[in-house]
């Protein structure tokens, strides 16, 4: 018995052994003895399994704790820093292991998993590395990005938009090479490696507000294929897209397909209107919509080869296609007179109208000795439109007015590029670009009166920057200049113009997490083609929209004042932007005889004020994190013969919260509207929710776009003191629009970092003046 009784005192002495709770703790910090915070330790067996993780707090300190005897790896990562292996063999009591330096290295993320997004701030850009979290419960590149909560971005990943407050330009590019959303879409989240978050564009890429560029891996063998479908049971609405990727030693097959149909019978509009024809005439009336039908079909097909030999040299050519078909856009109403509502005539507006645009991209890049880079891009684009509009007013069986405008329109474009690059020491580099933009268009009117009219346009941009950085401050001057010029058939004169384009930005880094940031630049802009067309066009029975030849380019001036700061789990960026824009194209409208005339005419300046702020926290324990961006939009608008003000103050809010293979997702943003001329446009007033469920390469999902309003509709006002209006777009099913999601992917073979293609260029515009209410 009793040696019974010592027997298992001695089993349970060592069973208590065996689960002591043993602690590992430690202090992280630099080269320079400073404490690093929110550095990621784990916690593994030998075989590689994870047993526990957490982060360093705000004086460098971590501590794990139960551990349990036995050998173990602790792993410490950091961007920006090598990655540490500490080998713990055999331990049977608590560790501390002191102080552990970490060594600086370049940013690469390759074997390392990252807790939190990291991010690191240039001159120009921010690199952001997503988490291991964003990582998984994202499906595509849109998701990912909508989880980074980058500032001044609005992403929609249910309408495939990603914008800026205002109207910059986006330009999405793959490393380095420039892309449309649906390609964004079609990534993969565990092959992006960075997305770079150029938030201070340079030169070459043009009047871009904002450049975000994805560096991703590249299959070395293999390949991969992926399904993404968005699609809504009881409303014609939906999101369809595909996408192939081939690998075989230097060559890169990749396709990609996108297709969004639209089918809503509740689109209406309301329009309030007010006529002044200057001689004692006058005029008040309401348009009264009824619900009508909008149908559509947009879609998209990239095919493209990618040739390329270690980091010598890139060959990249693509062959893109582009169409829109809109056969029924048909609004009903009646024009009831204001001052007397038993006057009124039923109206008809019905457009028809679509485009298709081929263009084919052939790019090369060729990395020379001394860190030198030669780039070389064409593109050429055709652009094939029709539109065909009819408008009638009508009283029982009688036709009181009846317009049909058709419109044929082909545009042709060709654009060629050559870059020079060269890195210098202690980070510094500078560049150099020539390129040049030439356009033909060739159209025909046809609305009671036959117009044909040809022109061509072009555009010769030289330039040259310089990135360099003493001390705390990094700085970046640009100089380039601009020769515009552009000629309508039966005007011998060639219209030239010739510009200045500097820019600077001077950056002061108080931290590796607070900033100050001053930039300036002059930009030219020029008048498009649809607006210089010698062309009349009804509107209605009271108003005829006109193009004017004799616009003249002109300047545009900006300047921002920028900072971040960041803490722990919070994030703050501030900024406020100015704009001027003196001879500025804007709208006018003028009394002549018994019609109103709306063209376009060079004004007297243009100019905007937009302070914003954007707040971020978390991730919450890895789970919750919200994100809340506001600002103010006062525009002011000097004309001719106007003068307006106006002031839109908006928000943008995101939640974003994530358990296990669950996903949700909640988004409102207020109207954000713009002002230039005398004309206000509405943004859009929508609210999203989506929860979705991943597992492995396979994710399911629902969501309601505005769940929690029926009042969606886009605004748009004229102040003109002759023909003023306040109208509102109406579709009534976009309120509770319940849709479902599936999204597939899957791959196979190795990976590896492809080279990265650095430019790329395209011609979007129809070169057609298009006309309506």
């Amino acid at each position: 018995m009793k040696k019974l009784l010592m027997t298992l005192s001695l089993l349970v002495y060592c069973g208590l052994g065996c689960l002591a709770q043993i602690q590992i703790k430690g202090t992280i910090k630099d080269e320079k003895k400073a404490p690093l915070e929110f550095v990621n330790i784990q916690l593994r067996n030998t075989d590689s399994t994870m047993v526990a993780g957490t982060t360093s707090n705000t004086k460098g300190y971590f501590e794990l704790n139960d551990v349990r005897t036995g050998s173990y790896r602790l792993t410490i990562s950091y961007v920006g820093y090598q990655t540490q292996e500490i080998e713990l063999n055999e331990i049977s009591q608590s560790r501390d292991l002191g102080d552990l330096i970490l060594q600086e290295d370049a940013f690469s993320l390759n074997g390392v998993s990252v807790t939190a997004s990291a991010q690191h701030s240039k001159v120009d850009r921010k690199i952001v590395y997503p988490s291991e979290r964003q990582a998984k419960v994202s499906a595509n590149g849109v998701e990912l990005l909508q989880q980074l909560m980058l500032p001044r971005l609005q992403v929609d990943p249910i309408n495939n938009t990603i914008k800026v407050p205002g109207d910059g330009e986006v330009q999405l590019r793959i490393n380095g090479v420039k892309v449309t959303v649906q390609e964004i879409r079609a990534l993969r989240p565990d092959e992006i490696i960075r997305v770079e978050y150029h938030d201070n564009p340079g030169l070459r890429y043009g009047n871009a507000e904002i450049v975000l560029d994805y560096i991703v891996r590249r299959p070395e063998t293999g390949g991969n294929f992926g399904v993404d479908i968005m699609q809504s049971p009881h409303v014609g609405w939906g999101n369809y897209s595909a996408n192939m990727k081939i690998n075989h030693k230097k060559s890169e097959f990749s396709a990609n397909f996108w297709g969004g149909p639209r089918n809503f019978h509740g689109m209406y509009r309301d329009n309030i209107e007010d006529f002044n024809l200057g001689n004692g005439t006058e005029l008040h009336r309401y348009e009264k919509g009824i619900p009508s039908r909008l149908k559509l079909m947009q879609q998209w097909l990239n095919v493209a080869y990618n040739l390329q030999d270690n980091n010598k040299y890139q060959l990249n050519i693509t062959l893109n296609y582009s169409g829109y078909n809109r056969p029924i856009s048909r609004y009903k109403g009646q024009l009831i007179n204001r001052s007397d509502e038993t006057d009124y005539v039923d109206m008809l507006d019905d457009n028809n109208n679509n485009e298709h645009t081929p263009s084919l991209d052939i790019y090369y890049q060729r990395n020379l000795k001394k860190e030198q880079t030669l780039i070389l891009n064409v593109v050429g684009t055709y652009n094939k439109s029709f539109s065909d509009r009819i408008y009638q007013e009508s009283q029982g069986d009688e036709m009181l007015t009846d317009i049909r405008n058709k419109v044929y329109g082909k545009k042709y474009s060709l654009i060629g590029e050559g870059i020079y690059e060269k890195k210098l020491a202690n980070g510094n580099r500078w560049g150099a670009g020539l390129r040049h933009t030439h356009a033909f268009s060739n159209n025909d009117y046809i609305n009671g009166h036959n117009y044909h009219t040809q022109m061509q346009q072009g555009q010769t941009y030289l330039y040259a920057e310089f990135k360099g950085k003493s001390g705390k401050l990094d700085y970046m001057a640009g100089i380039g200049g601009t020769r515009s010029f552009y000629r309508q058939e039966g005007n011998v004169d060639l219209y030239q113009y010739y510009t200045f384009n500097p820019r600077l930005t001077l950056k002061y880094a108080f931290t590796d997490r607070s900033y100050l940031r001053l930039r300036a630049a002059i930009s030219n802009e020029m008048p498009s083609l649809g607006d210089l067309s010698a062309v009349e066009q009804e509107i209605d029975s009271l108003q005829i929209q006109r193009g004017n030849p004799n616009l003249d380019a002109y300047l545009h001036y900006s300047g921002t004042l920028d900072g971040e700061w960041s803490k722990g789990l919070f994030y703050a960026y501030l900024s406020v932007t100015y704009n001027y824009k003196p001879n500025a194209i804007m709208d006018e409208k003028f009394v002549e005889g018994d019609k109103i005339i709306q063209t376009w005419d060079n004004q007297k300046n243009w100019q905007r004020i937009a302070p914003m702020a954007q707040l971020r926290f978390g991730p919450i324990a890895d789970i919750l994190q919200f994100s809340f961006s506001g600002g103010l939009n006062h525009f002011i608008s000097n004309g001719n013969h106007y003068r307006h003000h106006y002031s839109n103050w908006w928000l943008d809010a995101s939640l974003s919260a994530n358990w296990k293979n669950f996903s949700l997702m909640y988004q409102v943003m207020t109207n954000q509207n713009w002002f230039s001329g005398e004309t206000l446009s509405g943004g859009e007033n929508i609210q999203a929710i989506q929860l979705n469920y991943k597992w492995k390469d396979l994710r399911v999902g629902a969501g309601m776009f505005n769940p929690f309003t029926n009042d969606y509709k886009v605004q748009q006002e004229n102040w003109n003191q002759y023909a003023s209006s306040k109208k509102a777009n109406y579709i009534q099913e976009s309120a509770q629009m319940f849709f479902l999601t599936l999204s597939y992917n899957f791959s196979f073979g190795r990976h590896y970092n492809s080279a990265e293609k650095k430019v790329h260029n395209e011609d979007s515009g129809s070169g057609v003046m298009r006309t309506g209410k």
